[in-house]
């Protein structure tokens, strides 16, 4: 599921604020750049994501081409842990 950018902007503003509101945060510059840069990291790391995704599932389908045995679904699951470890990413 593709996130897009009104969804992102709506979350980093409802994060950002909500951290403001609590003062677990105490800006110091506009809250506007602040939520800019949430953006940016949000989109950064959805990107990434898909890039995993995908990757996944090509590898995943590569393998079961050549062993139809296999349980696709497990395999994508598992090469994409497997990548997401390679790349320091969290997913």
């Amino acid at each position: 599921m593709a996130v897009r950018e009104a969804q992102i902007d709506a979350l980093a503003n409802h994060l950002v604020q909500g951290l403001v509101d609590r003062g677990a945060v105490k800006p110091k510059a506009d809250l506007k750049d602040l939520v800019a840069c949430v953006v940016e990291l949000m989109s950064e790391n959805f990107e990434t994501e898909a890039k995993i995704d995908e990757e996944a599932d090509q590898m995943a389908e590569a393998e079961a081409r050549r062993d139809t045995r296999l349980d696709v679904t497990r395999l994508r699951g598992l090469i994409r842990q497997r990548l997401a470890e390679k790349k320091n990413f969290t997913l």
